[in-house]
């Protein structure tokens, strides 16, 4: 069971369901599945509690979910029902932060519904690839090393007539060494950005200076470059409308905070290092 669902004794529930038998053709999310001391429990609220629960624990038989579910509401709201005084102020300050995340998350289902029609779909298509071809693809080598003085080094020597594939197969530290530093052919996008960076600024035939990535540091050689085919509109249909949907997000948020009035007040004293400060969101 997943965390959260602690029962407690079978006795401290007794009498707890106290609903007369229901004859119910369609129940709906308003249907009283549970009363706790009058407080009702509907199946809407099984339904959210359900659709809360990690992927692993939705996949048990819904006979098993359907009364652990509902014993754990049941238990919940009797011990809510057992705090008396003043509603906590983390209570309060995180129903307020759960209310604006699901809002704000139901304004972005709306507007990612209304975007990425068929129609707009193959707008893009066509302003992307109506000439036929795709992005740039790469066929490049490299020479890989530990150093930046190290790279100087090798590229000095490749300016003086060394043959770069066999100074890979003897100097690179990557695992395309041994076959003379080639990659092959490649997108820009297949590669960390220093590295596409480096190639889509390059001509075939030319060697770069050193280029530095998270792996250490290259000596690239751009052997050949070209436009790939054109995909069909059904390989990227999908991947299109992700992009469509993403800036139709990005742009309502923009011009929502644009007309937004936003005030931010200055806090004299204010130390990043309160965000872990929990005592101040105790009672």
């Amino acid at each position: 069971m997943p965390k959260g669902f602690t029962f407690l004794p079978a006795m401290a529930i007794a009498g707890l369901l106290a609903l007369p038998t229901q004859s119910i053709a369609e129940p709906d999310a308003d249907t009283v599945v549970a009363r706790v001391n009058g407080e009702e429990i509907t199946l809407g609220h099984m339904i959210v509690a359900h659709a809360t629960l990690p992927q692993q624990y939705q996949q048990l038989p819904p006979d098993v979910l359907f009364d652990a579910i509902l014993n754990q509401l049941i238990q919940q709201t009797a011990l809510e029902q057992s705090v008396t005084g003043e509603e906590p102020k983390h209570v309060r300050l995180s129903l307020e932060n759960e209310k604006r995340s699901l809002m704000a998350a139901d304004a972005i289902e709306g507007v990612m519904a209304g975007a990425a029609s068929p129609e707009e779909i193959k707008a893009a298509y066509d302003a992307r690839y109506g000439d036929g071809f795709g992005g740039e693809e790469f066929n490049a080598s490299h020479i890989l090393l530990e150093t930046e003085e190290a790279a100087k080094e090798v590229r000095e020597e490749i300016e003086k007539g060394a043959d770069f594939a066999e100074v890979a197969k003897e100097k690179s530290t990557g695992p395309s060494g041994p076959s003379g530093g080639e990659l092959g052919w490649f997108s820009a996008g297949d590669m960390v950005p220093e590295f596409s960076a480096a190639v889509e600024a390059m001509e075939p035939g030319q060697v770069s200076e050193p280029v530095q990535t998270q792996f250490g540091w290259h000596i690239i050689k751009l052997n050949e470059k070209r436009r790939a085919k054109a995909p069909a509109l059904e390989e990227v249909s999908e991947e299109i409308a992700t992009e469509l949907r993403k800036k139709a997000v990005e742009d309502r948020v923009e011009e929502l905070t644009a007309k937004a009035t936003v005030d931010r007040p200055e806090v004299e004293g204010l130390d990043p290092t309160v965000l872990r400060n929990l005592d101040l969101i105790r009672n």
